[in-house]
This record gives structure tokens, sequence and C-alpha cells, in this order.
């Protein structure tokens, strides 16, 4: 008889956003009229740029053809785009990065839960809390955790992003293996100074950690002083893997690419103590198990380095952040305390109170859709988190409903 892997009986409930979905569904079936305005997942509203369109159509139009028509592409991606990306994200900010050290994927998230792969079923991880819920999931099926007990699990260490650090928790005085670290980040909106990312690169060097490093929100950072790359820290790539995604820099969600870099500088043990490089271990497991990203796609992203590509990207980033910018004042407004919205386009929130029920509340009372904090982990609850990918009118109408709803609340 063929048995399941029972480390999937371990996870605690539905992910976290189709339960969100179940719950806004239920209330639309029970209220037809309403008009829900949900600013809790973070899919992006504006169309593609044009730059990006016409690439893509022209993409398309070269497959109609013979002579310039494309079959299996490379395993890592195409090179036109791994070497745009070496330009134009990281040697243009004093980043040396050889485009062999790219990875093109069909998304960030796939490729920070199938990272894990590359590590041991006994390595420790640590995950900061709250967190993306994919980095802790897909640890939790592959057996490297316990008991879900108290809110989280046996065998992970927790690291808690809460007020009192600033959402910015200092490497544990405990040794750990992998550390997942994301800045700007999801869902706290918080960043990271320089030093701060030194702090941990320090560790990981010395204790041979692996930071797995989410920087799929760089593009948010408004601030010319914070660093857009972990790769900006000395000594960083000896330790960190980066992810980037076009999901939200350029509203690839619904076309699907991002890249992973993997320097061939890091490297990682065997159980006898020998070095082996992950950029290789990396190369076998996505030319085996990925498909890769279909070449007009990655054309269409190649198009965002281009000037006119860049401006266009720059201008729906804009937007959002514009976005941001109002719901959050419309926030501090009635009183509560909010992080992000500055140099992320998430807006978390201090509620006082269960999240669930206060998203619960918010979606009755206001027809707003947010995200519960507690989906995001223990140190979450008493907080919810808002996305500004939305339309400006949404963003407005849903800050006027909630002044009209939470008029004098106070923090």
């Amino acid at each position: 008889m063929a048995r399941m892997n029972e480390h999937f009986l371990k996870l605690t409930s539905s992910y976290l956003f189709s339960e969100i979905a179940k719950r806004v569904n239920t209330y639309k079936e029970a209220h037809p009229e309403a008009d829900i305005i949900k600013m809790g997942i973070g899919d992006v509203t504006l169309p593609l740029p044009e730059a990006c369109i016409r690439a893509f159509h022209e993409a398309v139009d070269e497959m109609a053809r013979a002579e310039s028509f494309k079959g299996y592409g490379p395993e890592q991606g195409y090179a036109f785009l791994r070497e745009a990306i070496a330009e134009g994200d990281y040697r243009s900010r004093g980043v040396e990065i050889d485009p062999e050290e790219i990875f093109i994927s069909d998304g960030a998230k796939s490729d920070t839960a199938n990272f894990q792969d590359l590590f041991s079923s006994d390595a420790k991880i640590a995950i900061q809390d709250p967190v993306y819920p994919v980095y802790l999931d897909t640890n939790v099926m592959a057996g490297r955790t316990g008991s879900h007990r108290d809110g989280r699990y046996e065998g992970v260490i927790y690291l808690p992003c809460v007020p009192e650090n600033r959402f910015l928790p200092e490497p544990p005085d405990e040794e750990v293996d992998v550390v997942y670290l994301c800045y700007p980040n999801n869902p706290t909106g918080a960043v990271a100074p320089r030093d701060y990312l030194a702090l941990w690169v320090e560790y990981a060097r010395r204790h041979d950690a692996i930071i797995l490093f989410d920087g799929a929100y760089e593009a948010f950072i408004q601030d010319p002083d914070l660093p857009r790359s972990i790769y900006e820290i000395p000594g960083a790539r000896e330790v960190a893997v980066e992810f980037r995604s076009f999901s939200k820099t350029a509203g690839f969600t619904g076309t699907r690419c991002a890249y992973t870099v993997v320097p061939k500088e890091c490297r990682v043990k065997d159980s006898e103590g020998r070095f082996h490089s992950l950029h290789d271990l990396w190369f076998r497991r996505q030319s085996t198990k990925f498909n890769g990203v279909s070449y007009p796609v990655q054309r269409a992203a190649a198009a965002v380095y281009t000037p006119e590509g860049q401006a266009q990207v720059r201008a729906n980033i804009a937007y959002y952040m514009e976005n941001a910018r109002i719901f959050r004042e419309a926030l501090t407004g009635l009183g509560y305390a909010c992080t992000g919205g500055e140099d992320s386009p998430y807006i978390w929130v201090e509620t006082g109170t269960d999240s669930w029920e206060f998203f619960q509340l918010l979606l009755e009372r206001a027809q707003v859709v947010c995200t519960p904090g507690a989906g995001f982990g223990k140190s979450g609850e008493g907080f919810v988190r808002f996305s500004a990918f939305n339309f400006r009118e949404n963003v407005e109408e849903a800050a006027r409903r909630l002044s009209t709803v939470f008029s004098g609340a106070t923090q």
C-alpha cells in the first residue's frame, strides 16, 4: 500500500490566502449586493508595462516563424535576460553578479519553497515570526519540524518581529543552519538598514549558515540609503542566496517570472564536513525538476530593463506607493500604529484585538478585506496587513469606509 508523507498532517490549517478567499466568498453568498474592496492579498492591478507587452507580442510572433521558433530553452534561462538582470539590478548599484549565477524561474514563492530541497532533513531552520507562510510550511512538509504546539512548531527557531525590536530581530544566541530573511518584509513592511544585514552576514559566516534572502519587494524602497540587495554587504556572496520577482515590480503576477541568485562562492557541507557548491546543487535540482519559463515571458521580462521599461515600472511603483501613503495616513489619522507603507507596499497595523475577529468585523461593517496577522505566525496576532496593490479609487473609498466605521479609534 502506498503511504502518504505524514509530515503534511502537521500543517495546522489551509493556506492563509485560501482561507481568506473562503471567508470572503461565504460573505458574498450571503450578501450578493456587497461591494467588497480587497486589500488583503498582494496581487497587482495595473496592466503590464507597455514595453513588456510589446516585447511579449514580438516574441510570440517569433514563435510563429520557423526561422525564429524556439524550442527548449537553457535550464537557467536565456542569456539575454540573465545579462540584463546582472547589469540592471546589480552592476548598476556597484554589485558584481555573474549572469551565470542567475536562475530564471516562475516565481519567488516556488523558489523559496523549493530551495530547501538542497538541505539535510535535520537542518536547523530559523524563521522570522510573523512570516510569509511558504517558508515555514515547506519545511514542515520536508520533516524538519516537530508537532505544532501553542501556535508554533517544535524544532524551529522563531525570530519574533515585534514593535519592541522595530520588526528587526537579531541573530539568535544558538547556532542554526538556514535562516530565512525577507526585506522589505512581508508582512510587516519593515525595511533593513545596512548595519542590520551586516549582523546577519557576520552571523552566517561565523556559523557556516546559509541566509535565504527574499528581496521580492526591493523595487519599492524609496530611501536611497537603504540596501536593495544583501550582496551590497561585504561577505554576503559566501553565505547568502537572493530571491527576486517581476510579479510586484513589473506586474507579472499573472505572467510568472522571477529569478534566484546563487553565488559560486556559496557552499554547504556534507555529513563528513566536505564543502559543496550550492550553485551546482541548485542547477542540478532545477534542470531535473523545473521546465523553465517560456521564451515570450522572458523577452517581456527583459524589456523591464530598457529605458522605456524602467520609466514605466517606476511609474507603476509610484502609483502603488501613493496608494500606500493615502491608506497609511488614513489609518494613523484614526489612531492606529502602523509599520510599512513608506518603503514597502504593505502596511502592518496594530489593532490590539484578535486578528481574525478584526478581519471579520472589517468585512462585515466596511466590506473591506485585510489579511489577519495571526495567519503569518504567533507574533502576528493583534495585527493585520493591508496591501497597496489596488486601484486609486478603491483605496480612497476603503479609507473613507474605515474612517466612517472606526472614527475615534485609539491605540
